[in-house]
Order: C-alpha cells, then structure tokens, then sequence
C-alpha cells in the first residue's frame, strides 16, 4: 500500500487498534494525525512512529462533545483516509445505566464517527478517492444482554458504514466496516486473562486486525470479520432462532 504525502486522522489512536493503525500508516509512508483525550499516551504515540521514522502530529480531542468532533475536522483538514477507532464500552445491567453513561456511550460511538465522517466527506467526493475505516464489533451482530447499550450503538455503526460503502460505491471513495471480536488488552490480571479466553474466537491481536483491515482497503473496501471462528459464528446466527442468541450471549456477557 502506497500512502506516501497521504494524510491519515485516526480517532482513539493513543492505545490498541488505533494505535497499531497509526503506526502501520505511517509506516507506509503517511503523515498520522493521532487523537485521544490524554496527551502524554498521545505524546508516547507519537513518539515511537518517530522513532521509526514516520511522521505523526496529536491533537487531544474528547469526541464526547460535538464542538470537539468539528474543532478535529476543521483542524485535520482534508485527509485522504479517516479511521473511527475511538470507542467506549459500556458494561452491566440497562436499569444500572444513567443519562451520563448513555449521552457518553452514544456521543462516541454514534455521533461522533457519524458527523467527522460526513466532514470529511466532501473533499474526498471531489477529489474522487479516498478512505474511511470504521472500527465497529462482533456485538454488532447480536443483542448482548448486560452491554445492551454497546451492542446496540455498534449495531448501528456496522450498519451505516456498510450502507454508506453503497452511497458511495461509484465515488472513488473506499468504505471498510471492520468487526473484531475480543481484543487482547494492553494490560489485565491473570483472571482477566482467562475470562477473556473463554469468549469464543479467543483473543484477537491488534496487528492482525489492523492488517485485515489495510488489505481490505486496498482491495475497495467492504466487511471485515477478522478471526475464522468469528465469521462462522456470525453465519451460525442466520441460521438460529432470534429469541435464541441473546439468551446464549447472555450467558457469555452477564460475567
């Protein structure tokens, strides 16, 4: 992949996905506008694609608040390639669920790639290509009982992105919805470890996912499932009962 004198903004690159994403860009030769709410993971970031060589610039942005999401548009630019990475899980019963939690958890992960997509949009019709990833997850497929406000702003995400790949199909403009499962954490106890373990597909490395998802850029865009176990998973669910899966997720998720 050619992205040299390309410009790539990729949201929640201070850690995991968006790390890894930011790094592999500027490997190939972009300049990475790196983003998160903590300026010193973002400085580290930084950091350590210039100490490979890349070119990399942070902007603290909390993408909680939509005078953030235009400030980072308006600051960015016109980029070649947008990654929305930036995510909050929300875990534990619905009624343990405040306003707080939900304007938070939607704001992120539903307004926010929403509206810095449609910034930059635009100037990539105009040019007649360029990029936009969308890091959605595997809960976007089913109700998940005890992350019911996850699954269901992810639910949204898979399915805009997917549609928004067919707006602009004859554009020039390339649209990847990438779906992984459980993600190795940066950090977690040894129990943590195991628990994660359980969750069918096991744990899913950040690299892979992100090489995935580059390769499936390259190649137009489209879905990515990354993880055998976890296409087969989401083919098995076509074939069960609606009222069935979230009672077998339920017993996966309520721990």
């Amino acid at each position: 992949m050619e992205l040299q004198g390309q410009r790539v903004l990729v949201t929640g690159s201070t850690a995991g996905i968006g790390q890894e994403a930011a790094k592999l860009f500027a490997r190939h030769g972009a300049t990475v506008i790196v983003t998160g709410r903590d300026p010193d993971r973002g400085a580290h970031t930084v950091a350590a694609i210039q100490a490979e060589g890349g070119s990399a610039e942070f902007v603290a942005a909390d993408l909680g608040y939509i005078d953030s999401v235009r400030q980072l548009a308006a600051h960015a630019g016109a980029v070649d390639v947008l990654v929305n990475n930036a995510g909050t899980h929300t875990a534990g019963a619905t009624l343990e669920q405040d306003v707080e939690t939900f304007d938070e958890t939607f704001n992120v992960d539903v307004r926010a790639p929403f509206f810095l997509a449609a910034a930059v949009l635009p100037a990539m019709i105009e040019r007649g290509q360029g990029g936009i990833i969308n890091v959605s997850s595997m809960a976007g497929f089913q109700p998940v009982p005890y992350a019911a406000l996850y699954s269901a702003t992810k639910s949204f995400l898979t399915t805009f992105s997917m549609a928004l790949r067919e707006e602009l199909r004859k554009s020039g403009v390339k649209v990847v919805t990438v779906c992984p499962g459980r993600l190795r954490a940066d950090t977690e106890d040894a129990e943590a470890q195991k628990n994660r373990q359980k969750v069918p597909g096991g744990e899913q490395r950040h690299e892979v996912v992100v090489d995935e998802t580059l390769k499936k850029l390259d190649a137009g865009g489209g879905l990515v499932i990354p993880g055998r176990i976890n296409r087969l998973t989401v083919r098995g669910q076509r074939l069960m009962s609606l009222n069935a899966v979230p009672k077998i997720v339920a017993r996966l998720s309520k721990s």
